[in-house]
């Protein structure tokens, strides 16, 4: 693959009294409205030694809970970095669309970039198990396979190619399976039925009878308005209703055992990344993972506020899916998991490993978190 020139180092200026900071300054594209100067040379961020930095995201502008967490992992990098990093968080359309993201910091047209791993399964089929996979990790067991089972080195062999750095950066409470307009008694109530959904779970759904859709965060509730599609996944209480889906649907259908551990992620362009001083890229590393802690903690705590204010002031009636949709769910989701390693030797790698992992986890939760829930679900029945 061609070598990304964007960042080569005659386009980084290397401050010589920046004794402390390595004094890098990124001279990006002088196009893009809201960017870095079209002339640093008479900048004040020259001699202050700031580096200023665009991420383009995937999400709707700070849309709560995946557009927040883009914003806060931005403030938390210049807040650590004591103003030496400056990053300006554009929303999915500002500077390109949501599902061009990955291809604008490949290209350098801006320098990171946050969004969704599973958007990306063309470039390399192995990037779906970053994302989280239908009936895989939990949200806790995603974070803890990147984090120390070998799932980050994974993943930066996957991007290599693409001349990309990633990182996990927040991580979703186990979502709804999604919201309809009628109820699903049984697998036939899904046959030609139009679903947005997004990654492998849209093979899942095609191979059932359905038809996936494909649709960006921006065009989701515009096009279940109108009929475009007829039911819609996207994350849990707390941000279905910050979409408005209340208001269209009135049957929202859980377990989401198409994306139990959904996890964002953090790019940026790797020989820019590179170029950093040691402790700039501790900085991102640190702000980038501690966004998994802090934002699963809120998805939380907002998920349980946002489902009494669904229930109680929109009339919602939370359902779970039938038994036969879930196990033939989740028959299809092993065909399609499998299907899909199986066009990569990368995309096999990361599965073998990330199967092994899962089956550890499934051995020993039973007894922890898993056994734990059920036994409590059990008391408050009794």
């Amino acid at each position: 693959m061609k070598k990304n020139n964007k960042f080569n180092r005659r386009k980084i200026l290397i401050g010589a009294s920046a004794l402390t900071t390595a004094g890098l300054l990124i001279s990006c594209k002088e196009n893009i409205k809201g960017g870095t100067p079209s002339k640093p040379e008479s900048s004040t961020s020259i001699s202050k030694n700031i580096i200023q930095l665009r991420m383009a995201t995937t999400w709707p502008k700070n849309f709560p809970g995946v557009g927040t967490t883009a914003e806060k992992v931005a403030e938390t990098i210049t807040q650590a970095s004591d103003g030496r990093l400056e990053i300006k968080v554009y929303g999915s359309g500002e500077i390109v669309p949501a599902y061009e993201v990955f291809d604008a910091v490949r290209q350098g047209t801006v320098e990171m970039g946050h969004g969704w791993p599973g958007y990306w399964i063309s470039k390399n089929p192995g990037l779906a198990y970053f994302g989280g996979i239908p009936g895989g990790l939990s949200p806790s067991e995603q974070s803890s396979w990147i984090m120390h089972g070998g799932g980050q080195k994974l993943w930066e062999e996957a991007m290599e190619p693409y001349g990309i750095q990633p990182f996990q950066a927040g991580i979703v409470q186990s979502e709804m399976f999604g919201w309809y307009k009628k109820t699903l008694n049984s697998l036939e109530d899904l046959q030609g039925l139009k679903i947005r959904m997004a990654g492998l779970p849209n093979e899942i759904l095609n191979r059932m009878g359905a038809t996936a859709v494909n649709i960006p965060g921006g065009e989701v509730m515009s096009s279940f308005q109108s009929g475009v599609v007829d039911a819609v996944e996207w994350g849990g209480p707390w941000m279905d209703l910050a979409f408005g889906f209340p208001k269209i649907a009135k049957i929202c259908y859980g377990p989401g055992i198409h994306s139990p551990g959904s996890m964002n992620e953090m790019l940026i362009n790797k020989e820019l990344y590179n170029n950093f001083s040691n402790d700039l890229r501790n900085i991102i590393k640190t702000s980038a993972n501690s966004a998994n802690n802090e934002s699963y903690n809120e998805y939380i705590y907002r998920n349980a506020i946002s489902y009494q204010t669904i229930v109680k002031e929109h009339d919602v009636e939370f359902k779970t899916l039938p038994i036969d949709i879930m196990k033939e769910f989740l028959k299809v989701a092993k065909e399609v998991v499998q299907d899909n390693a199986e066009k990569d030797p990368i995309a096999m790698k990361i599965h073998l490993h990330y199967q092994d992992f899962l089956k550890k986890a499934i051995d020993v939760t039973k007894y922890q978190e898993s056994g734990y829930l059920q036994a409590r679900e059990m008391a408050n029945n009794v």
